[in-house]
């Protein structure tokens, strides 16, 4: 009796400590747009999805790019996504709802870096549905992060908040909300179709020297990164997805001041592409003369679009996309 009484104790006190860290996850953890952006991908199907790093979130507009194309598409791009990233989110989609191509932004900045550990992959994880990519994400990345990320992933966000952030989290989470105007801050705004439109600046108080850019170098390439990219690309044909790659376009003062990074930047992934029989569309080289690159029509010297400039810059993507022959 006793030990069923110790037992039934234990149990108990197991419930109730997961109890509350749900609520806690519930009340503190924030409603991102990668929220939005996921729940969109695995409940309604789409015929393009674009994957890849901030610049192809803020520079691509897929509603402009599908009156081009005539296809459905939606930005699946983010600040802080790795091949590991692109190729999980793909496996996520391949369970729920397959789309007909990817699209993959490449910046070579992210193939010469290892991912930060923490909130770069719960940003992700924590969005993914129930599903057996789920789990795989989770071995394959949450593993290697500190504890507290998996079972406090509030933590990081606990200081943050306001009170009236608190209720607003909660209303959007309990009433199943996915309204973008929570989502419309002061210098940017989040669009239904996954894109990120940026405001325009004032380009004259721009510093090249106040940015870190993340510079190419052949010696620097992080082989994990390249090895997830070829996964990536496995995964597409195995489920008979189109698979494009695409480079945006860079502010032509950041090419001319590192050119020798970009030139082996754009050297090294031409020559990968080609030897996986991948369509790579490089809009600082083969396409370079299809948009301007002049400063203007950029935020920052990294090359993030302000929103005119990116609808600009989709529509002539999306021509570049219409006009390739298709797997079909």
């Amino acid at each position: 009796m006793r030990c069923l009484i110790s037992g039934g104790k234990l149990v108990g006190g197991i419930a109730t400590v997961l109890l509350v860290l749900f609520g806690l996850d519930y009340l503190l953890y924030p409603c991102t747009f990668m929220r939005n952006d996921i729940h969109t991908v695995t409940t309604e199907a789409h015929q393009d999805i674009f994957l890849g790093t901030s610049h192809g979130k803020i520079n691509i507009d897929p509603d402009v790019v599908s009156e081009e194309t005539g296809r459905s598409a939606h930005n699946l791009c983010v600040g802080g996504e790795y091949a590991v990233d692109a190729y999980y989110l793909t496996k996520l989609m391949i369970e729920t709802e397959k789309p007909e191509r990817i699209i993959y932004e490449v910046d070579p900045g992210y193939f010469v870096t290892e991912k930060e550990v923490g909130n770069n992959y719960l940003l992700f994880y924590h969005e993914f549905p129930l599903s057996r990519a789920k789990l795989e994400y989770f071995q394959a990345t949450m593993m290697e992060c500190d504890f507290r990320t998996a079972i406090f992933p509030w933590y990081e966000y606990i200081f943050k908040y306001d009170l009236e952030k608190v209720w607003e989290t909660v209303y959007q989470k309990w009433m199943h909300n996915y309204d973008v105007s929570f989502l419309k801050g002061s210098t940017q705004e989040y669009h239904e179709s996954g894109f990120i439109e940026r405001y325009p600046v004032d380009t004259t108080q721009l510093s090249m020297e106040n940015e870190a850019l993340k510079l190419f170098t052949r010696d620097s390439v992080k082989q994990q990164n390249m090895e997830y990219l070829e996964r990536l690309i496995d995964l597409c044909r195995e489920n008979d997805i189109e698979f494009v790659a695409v480079s945006t376009p860079v502010p032509a003062s950041t090419l001319v001041a590192y050119e020798a990074n970009y030139q082996d930047a754009w050297n090294y992934f031409a020559e990968f592409f080609e030897k996986e029989d991948v369509r790579y569309l490089n809009f600082n080289r083969e396409y370079f003369a299809d948009f301007s690159h002049e400063i203007t029509n950029f935020t920052d010297y990294d090359g993030h679009m302000n929103g005119d400039a990116a609808r600009e810059y989709s529509r002539v993507l999306g021509e570049v996309l219409d006009a390739i022959p298709s797997m079909e």
